[in-house]
């Protein structure tokens, strides 16, 4: 081969190699150049929600958590750290009056204090009803009833009859799964710092639907009303029940998110069906388990009666009708 031409063959291999290893590193170079987004400037850390808090929550120290939030989207009604009023603590027993998602910053107007206008109508969830019932040390847990509780409510009561001896003694569990809304006032357990804080109280506050508040309100006028205080996992157990009863139906087509709004709403529902009820007799076999009956109108011993003995011949004038012993005048 001549050398002039394996010569020149040798710098086209070489000027192609050259070329395609410059191509590579420029398209990889663009590439990279695409692929990198630009930093977006964060600024202060704002108060967002760590779940779905829905109309009505009472705000707990699990409700909300501090994130940084870009620049250009902050607003003046979030609840920056650092501030005076961006403390959680002090936003403890607050009700969600506008609902939040999760991640989504709180803002001033949709959260509403125990001092603020509407703030108990907030609370309550939709259809529901508040009513006040008074209560002592005994019948309300010596004070370990806290806001966002569920108690069952016990009425006590005497049965009179209409005879003679004592009185029937009967406690009747006369609705179950109320939500506790606020004792005395207060909407929630913690004090200043954050701390656990078990007082007595002399009311209590409970969601009711219409119906069960004509109920409690009857109830107060017939007995004694005490509380009892439920297990949390009392709740669960109630929406099974309901799920296997058909009282929830899912429609198809529903996202998780919703379906798990309508089994707590259900859990939330207080239950005034299939009560339970015990008498005297049931706790002392000296006390009764009946309600006392009238006396029998039998004649004293040694007394005429006044009944016929024997046949008697029945004379019907009329709509009138006699009842005349046989041989007698």
């Amino acid at each position: 081969m001549d050398v002039k031409k394996l010569a020149l063959l040798v710098g086209a291999l070489v000027i192609a190699v050259v070329t395609a290893v410059m191509a590579k590193n420029m398209f990889a170079g663009a590439g990279a150049q695409q692929a990198a987004a630009a930093p977006v400037p964060l600024g202060p850390k704002v108060l967002v929600a760590k779940k779905a808090l829905p109309v009505g929550t009472i705000i707990d120290a699990d409700s909300f958590t501090f994130q940084p939030w870009p620049k250009e989207l902050m607003q003046s009604a979030y609840y920056v750290e650092g501030q005076p009023d961006g403390d959680p603590k002090k936003l403890l027993g607050t009700v969600v009056r506008y609902a939040i998602t999760a991640g989504q910053p709180a803002t001033r107007g949709s959260l509403v204090g125990p001092q603020d206008r509407g703030f108990l109508a907030a609370a309550l969830g939709p259809g529901m009803r508040a009513i006040t019932v008074p209560v002592n040390v005994s019948s309300g847990v010596a004070g370990f009833v806290f806001p966002g509780d569920h108690v069952d409510m016990v009425l006590t009561q005497n049965v009179e009859g209409g005879g003679d001896g004592p009185t029937l003694k009967v406690s009747e569990t006369i609705i179950r799964n109320l939500r506790v809304l606020a004792t005395d006032q207060r909407i929630t357990d913690k004090d200043d710092e954050g701390k656990t804080q078990v007082k007595t109280f002399s009311n209590v506050t409970l969601e009711v639907t219409p119906r069960i508040a004509e109920k409690i309100a009857v109830a107060q006028s017939l007995g004694s009303l005490s509380l009892a205080l439920r297990s949390i996992a009392d709740n669960s157990a109630e929406v099974e029940r309901a799920v296997a009863s058909g009282a929830i139906k899912v429609p198809a087509g529903t996202t998780p998110d919703q379906e798990k709004q309508m089994l707590t709403a259900m859990a939330n529902r207080p239950i005034d069906s299939n009560t339970t009820f015990s008498t005297g007799g049931d706790v002392s076999r000296f006390q009764r388990r009946t309600v006392p009956a009238k006396a029998s109108s039998a004649p004293a011993p040694g007394a005429a009666s006044a009944l016929p003995v024997g046949p008697v011949i029945r004379v019907a004038r009329g709509n009138s009708v006699t009842v005349v012993p046989v041989g007698a005048r």
